[in-house]
């Protein structure tokens, strides 16, 4: 693929200077936005080097936003969006849906059944939970796996997959040019007219997902603490693929409901970068996502994590090579420390010139990998800063907590010099260019930052933020934010070995 016309010299420009404001301009010409009448907003940006197209829908809505008691619903709900339409999907619509229907209504026979607790009928419950059984193999046998995916593949789509955090639920993939319309059909078809076909069946997958990736996983398991623990009020303090009974009770009634009240055109953003003509798209954004009705927005949630008041600490039991993770609260991604949190992360742990991994990792041998992450789990509220410190053999993680004690105390105490400064805002702006090197990538950017922020053009103007950014800065955002009485520490330690019977010999 050739680059963007304007690619080399912006570049240049980047990589020398902030972005000045005539290539934003320039940019700009290439951009096309509207909004639909239902209040579904669009981002199109011509790039006709070749005949492919990455298509972006960005949900503003995660994890986040979970009723309390049904965490993971979002998670559940980004499943259920590749289950397919009315249409799509089943070889028998009117019977699959009978039969759908039916499964709810033994769930709440089920359900109402096992709310009576210790007088629940134990009889009852094992010939509700056959009936319910064999009415979910009789819906089930009405769908076509994988038809909705298999669709888009089969007609030159690539790259399809999707996403939920904390503060948005993502669904992305690439088309050849002349596939838009398809795409345009299919994606509007599944906001319009989802199907929760196999839902328990999905269910199933969630919770194996979770019990792989965070139950069998030190370093998920890990995290999920140390988040529980940091955040004790906010949200965040939930994993977006939920608790595991939460998983375990969720409905369709519950994933119906998250839907209608966050699956609303004006909380969705699409963003479309490729081969095509942006008077096309709106024709066929009026078209197809047009006949979406306008709802209200949901409201956002209003849950403020209160101060923290004192150190705390957590130990998880590991069998596994120890991990410890210290955070720090912060404040969200609208606030003006924002960037310097950008650059104080980048100083202390970007690459192999950073300060942690010259004293931590090559000089001292104290750790095989130091780092920090400067937004966690989501920017959209207040989070953490994190880092992360994996001992070496012959070390523990106490030994690599005074060390980092020690490194942060430094840090709050002198200055950054101007040379080092110099080179992680290079570093920085060099990561953003590579993002802007594929359709795909930009298409993410344009949308992420349009909800993100208002206003795409932040993509650009982030750069001069984080160019604004002065020594003084840094040390005033380490010594007011890295103190004890803000921190959590998570770490994982090894279970002692038992004596052998009979005692030692």
């Amino acid at each position: 693929m050739k680059l963007f016309p304007y690619r080399i010299p912006l570049l240049v420009l980047l990589l020398a200077c902030s972005l000045p404001a005539q290539d934003l301009h320039e940019f700009e010409k290439h951009v096309t936005e509207f909004t639909l009448a239902n209040g579904l907003h669009f981002i199109v940006l011509e790039r006709h080097e070749a005949p492919v197209v990455s298509f972006h829908t960005y949900v503003n809505a995660g994890s986040v936003d979970d009723p309390k008691g049904r965490t993971g619903v979002a998670h559940m709900f980004e499943h259920m969006a590749f289950k397919g339409t009315d249409t799509i999907g089943t070889t028998n619509a009117v019977a699959e849906k009978k039969a759908l229907d039916e499964v709810e209504r033994v769930y709440d026979q089920l359900e109402a059944e096992r709310n009576k607790i210790e007088k629940a009928d134990p009889a009852k419950l094992k010939a509700l939970q056959e009936t319910l059984d064999a009415a979910i193999e009789k819906a089930d046998s009405y769908a076509v796996d994988n038809l909705y995916p298999r669709i888009i593949e089969e007609n030159g789509g690539v790259g399809m997959n999707a996403e939920t955090s904390e503060d948005s639920t993502k669904y992305f993939y690439n088309f050849p040019a002349n596939r838009v319309e398809l795409w345009f059909y299919l994606e509007s078809a599944r906001f319009l007219h989802p199907v929760p076909r196999q839902f328990y069946k999905e269910r199933s997958v969630v919770r194996e997902e979770r019990r792989m990736r965070t139950e069998s996983d030190p370093q998920g398991k890990l995290f999920e603490q140390m988040l529980a623990s940091a955040i004790i009020a906010h949200p965040y303090r939930n994993p977006p693929v939920g608790w595991a009974s939460d998983i375990e009770n969720l409905r369709v009634k519950d994933a119906r409901e998250f839907f209608a009240t966050y699956y609303v055109p004006g909380n969705i953003t699409i963003s479309i970068v490729g081969d095509v003509d942006a008077k096309r798209m709106k024709a066929l954004a009026e078209e197809y996502f047009g006949r979406i009705a306008k709802r209200p927005l949901p409201t956002p949630v209003t849950t403020v994590e209160p101060v923290q008041e004192g150190p705390r600490r957590i130990e998880v039991q590991s069998p596994a090579q120890p991990i410890e993770l210290i955070a720090y609260h912060r404040p969200d991604q609208h606030h003006q420390d924002d960037p310097i949190f950008d650059v104080v992360a980048s100083i202390l742990s970007g690459g192999r010139t950073s300060i942690l991994y010259r004293d931590l990792v090559r000089d001292k041998r104290l750790a095989l990998a130091a780092g920090a992450d400067a937004t966690v789990p989501g920017g959209k509220y207040p989070g953490l800063f994190l880092f992360y410190l994996v001992p070496a053999q012959g070390h523990t993680p106490e030994e690599n907590e005074k060390e980092l004690d020690t490194l942060l105390a430094n840090f709050q105490k002198e200055k950054v010099d101007d040379a080092t400064l110099a080179r992680v805002k290079t570093k920085t702006r060099a990561g953003l260019i590579h993002q802007l090197d594929s359709n795909a990538g930009l298409a993410q950017l344009l949308a992420e930052y349009y909800v993100s922020y208002g206003d795409w053009r932040k993509l650009f103007t982030a750069i001069d933020d984080i160019e604004k950014v002065t020594a003084d800065d840094v040390q005033r955002v380490a010594r007011q934010y890295f103190n004890p009485d803000n921190r959590t520490i998570a770490l994982t330690y090894q279970p002692a070995t038992a004596a052998p019977a009979g005692g030692a010999k």
